[in-house]
């Protein structure tokens, strides 16, 4: 079992940024991929960015490609967003997620799930 801790979000104008915090622990060595998603309500839940856990190449959505950059920390098992140029349509419930082995958009896919954050951007 992996255990994912979030930190970071919050209220931002247009225009600003966040950094988004995600802290692995427990079974790491198992962790494929680590993916960002969001929610916002009445939409289904997407995925922003990935990045495989050992080769730490990524994914980047095309809503977000230019504007959020993932990273992972490996001393620390940490995966970061940064989240830059921020739009008020970016505002949602994010979650980072570990998993993607079977589909690596499909939420379906991944396992462990951290505890979600808000972002709210204005505008």
């Amino acid at each position: 079992q992996v255990q994912l801790v979030q930190s970071g979000g919050g209220l931002v104008q247009a225009g600003g940024s966040l950094r988004l915090s995600c802290a692995a622990s427990g079974r790491t060595f198992s962790i494929y991929r680590v993916g960002w998603f969001r929610q916002a309500p009445g939409n289904e839940r997407e995925l922003l960015a990935a990045i495989h856990w050992s080769r730490s190449t990524t994914y980047y959505a095309d809503s977000v490609k230019g504007r959020f950059t993932i990273s992972r920390d490996n001393a620390k098992n940490t995966v970061y967003l940064q989240m830059n140029s921020l739009k008020p349509e970016d505002t949602a419930v994010y979650y980072c997620a570990t998993g993607g082995i079977a589909g690596l958009q499909d939420p379906g896919s991944y396992a462990n799930w951290g505890q979600g954050t808000q972002v709210t951007v204005s505008s």
